[in-house]
């Protein structure tokens, strides 16, 4: 038996988003437990899952708090390891009236930039059923010889592999560099999750029927796919099946922080629950509608970490189309 149903690698930061204006006029931030991996570890939790944490935060009042709101949520944070010289990270989220947004990170350096090979507990990875990371652990060197690493005791210990690129463009020295790093996360994984415009900036189109058929040309390892479209709904992609599902749109969104977090939470839950072996055209329907409705109730929070929805949320919502 595995001690854990998903180990995570990555990021850890603040994500200050803005809520109202002061008396004075100014832009009110507040200081929300943000990083994709450890949202995805969240969620998880919530429907039931054991998660584990791999990464490094600053020594500082941001670090312990991520820390303290990680293990609150659940996940094993044995591997989260404290920087002594190093700040937490930092990303300033500023929200557009669509409720999408830009991101100004203060990472030159910041801790999870730190996260050495040495420092990577490989019997924590051993002792899961699916290891997920993203490409900001790929951004810097260090982190990603270890990021590389991890990927390595995931492939040879025989885990699943789950991907997600969450391309943030100002986090890298050119393109070319993030293109590179995408590349090699392809063609490692077992289950990719993927949006429109990463879809766009791999493969040069925005026909995602055309993008998604060269991704699973290029990289045959990739079993079961998943592009996210926005406010178009979510796309499955499993042996000669592509299945669509519209979306849940919400009137009272007010930020999309953490929706494709949540998403990815509730395909890992799936393939947790049912394997990735003999999957239908119905259960991938199923699939994609609870994951959609939890990623839309999470755009009516805001931050995400903190607060995931329940497994009663969503499938009341689910309900509601039925």
């Amino acid at each position: 038996m595995s001690s854990y149903d998903v180990t995570a690698l990555g990021e850890l930061l603040i994500d200050f988003t803005e809520n109202g204006i002061s008396t004075q006029g100014n832009p009110i931030l507040e200081a929300n437990p943000g990083g994709a991996p450890c949202n995805v570890l969240a969620m998880l939790n919530k429907l039931g899952k054991k998660t584990a944490f791999i990464g490094k935060v600053g020594n500082d009042m941001f670090g312990r708090m991520l820390a303290g709101e990680v293990e609150k949520s659940g996940t094993d944070v044995s591997n989260l390891i404290f920087d002594d010289q190093i700040p937490t990270t930092l990303a300033f989220v500023h929200t557009k009236p669509d409720g999408d947004r830009d991101f100004s990170f203060y990472r030159n350096p910041g801790a999870d930039m730190m996260l050495k090979k040495e420092e990577v507990m490989t019997q924590i990875i051993q002792n899961s059923r699916i290891f997920h990371f993203g490409t900001l652990s790929s951004t810097h060197e260090g982190v990603r010889e270890a990021t590389r690493y991890a990927i390595d005791v995931a492939k040879n210990s025989g885990k699943l592999i789950s991907f997600d690129p969450n391309l943030r463009e100002p986090l890298w020295k050119s393109l070319e560099d993030a293109k590179r790093e995408i590349a090699y996360g392809l063609s490692k994984c077992d289950i990719l999750k993927i949006s429109d415009n990463e879809v766009e900036f791999m493969t040069g189109t925005t026909d995602y029927a055309k993008g998604a058929a060269i991704l699973r040309e290029t990289y045959h390892n990739i079993s079961l796919m998943f592009v996210t479209l926005g406010r178009e709904g979510s796309r499955a992609y499993y042996k000669d099946l592509t299945v669509e599902v519209a979306p849940f749109l919400q009137e009272n969104t007010i930020e999309t922080t953490g929706a494709g977090d949540t998403f990815e939470a509730c395909v890992l839950n799936y393939v947790l629950d049912h394997g990735i072996d003999q999957l239908t055209e119905q259960d991938l329907k199923e699939l994609l509608t609870f994951a959609n409705a939890g990623a839309s109730i999470i755009t009516t929070r805001r931050g995400a970490l903190r607060v995931m929805p329940a497994e009663e949320e969503i499938r009341r919502l689910v309900a509601q189309r039925m």
